[in-house]
């Protein structure tokens, strides 16, 4: 049997234990149309006898209307304040923005993105909720990487090149370059600064355009990875800090990779260094969520996706995947789905019984549960068990 069809063997195991009412309100950050949960997932949580709650107009801009949430077991509820209010489980996409956080209560669990450490706003908000908070960006899986994270990484990180290329027109402000080139004249060079899943999807998208890529890690194995996946197309370099100031010097397009799990992203392009790239190069930061990894990157939405420091284009959008949401949704809901059965038939225990799912526990009952959020913050720190009373 395939490791999803075992999670969701257990999942669907786990779900017979108990019965909860599970809230699906609209996203409410800017240009966001992803959904917590598809009609489909909605079908797989009713078929076990929990209420799903779904808020009027919740999937519409991704094409899933009400009557079709109906049709899979949904209850539609005219206003996110009655899901609040009586949902046991709320499960969302985007962190919950400031009038979310003030509704939540203790007792009630809440499943989605967090992306604590560089937001200490939401960390204050959720601590003051009592709430129990689970980070898709912080569980975990038997072998190592980050199952809940990694369908929008592959997203974003291939948006990032497709923005990058769009962004280097002299239109949109950059320098004019086609990152393919044209017989006769060279392609353009793009820098990607972090070899995980996003850097090997961007990678892979600029490589498909026929850009010169240069990735940069500081794994071996990872980077012999990536040279055999890559058959030699790209060039692979140790991360250092003359390695970075090199290649981007010399790049039309960077894209920010980089990740420590749960944790602030590390500056790694100084104010400095983007004062003397290539005018009308391209900075596009996907560790923007925690906190970016540029000295001059700023949180910015689709609405208003880029601005300028030094002749320098920045594209650091904080909901990338919200731009093609309805391929979004659906990836993210692949696999987020089984955690969410387990969590709905069993609720805490769901959390003392598996240690990958424990690790996506951030906050419960005002105490912070996940060890870099609680340096990066200044908050004591209860380790997840201690804190579940395991």
């Amino acid at each position: 049997m395939y490791g999803k069809q075992r999670l969701i063997a257990a999942a669907r195991e786990a779900a017979s234990e108990d019965i909860m009412i599970v809230g699906i309100p609209k996203e409410i950050k800017n240009h966001e149309y992803r959904v917590g949960l598809t009609p489909a997932g909605v079908r797989e949580l009713s078929h076990f006898g929990h209420r799903v709650l779904v808020e009027t107009m919740a999937g519409a801009g991704i094409g899933f209307s009400d009557e079709d949430y109906a049709a899979a077991g949904a209850e539609i509820s005219a206003t996110a304040a009655a899901i609040f209010a009586e949902a046991e489980m709320i499960i969302k996409v985007k962190e919950p923005q400031p009038e979310e956080c003030k509704q939540l209560r203790p007792g009630q669990l809440l499943f989605t993105y967090l992306h604590l450490a560089p937001d200490p706003l939401q960390t204050e908000l959720l601590v003051a909720s009592g709430a129990t908070c689970i980070a898709y960006e912080t569980v975990t899986q038997n072998g190592g990487g980050l199952p809940l994270l990694a369908p929008m990484s592959e997203v974003a990180g291939r948006m990032s090149a497709q923005a990058g290329a769009y962004h280097l027109e002299k239109a949109q402000g950059g320098n004019g370059t086609l990152l393919g080139g044209v017989p006769g004249v060279a392609s353009g060079e793009v820098l990607v600064i972090g070899g995980g899943v996003v850097g090997a999807n961007a990678a892979r998208m600029a490589v498909g355009m026929g850009a010169r890529v240069t990735i940069l890690d500081r794994s071996v194995p990872r980077l012999k990875q990536l040279d055999d996946i890559f058959d030699g197309r790209v060039a692979t370099i140790y991360s250092t800090q003359d390695a970075i100031e090199s290649y981007a010097l010399s790049a039309d397009l960077v894209i920010g990779a980089v990740l420590i799990p749960g944790a602030s992203a590390p500056k790694l392009i100084s104010r400095d260094l983007v004062s003397r790239m290539k005018p009308g190069a391209v900075m596009v930061d996907v560790a923007i969520d925690q906190g970016g990894c540029f000295e001059t990157s700023k949180a910015t939405t689709h609405q208003e996706p880029t601005y300028v420091v030094d002749d320098v284009v920045h594209y650091c959008v904080a909901n990338m995947p919200g731009g093609v949401a309805r391929t979004s949704t659906m990836a993210l809901n692949n696999a987020t789905l089984p955690y969410a059965i387990r969590l709905a038939g069993k609720g805490l225990d769901a959390l003392k019984d598996d240690v990958h799912l424990r690790n996506g526990l951030n906050v419960h009952e005002g105490k912070v549960t996940y060890e870099a959020v609680a340096e990066a913050l200044g908050y004591a720190y209860v380790p997840a068990l201690e804190a579940l009373g395991g």
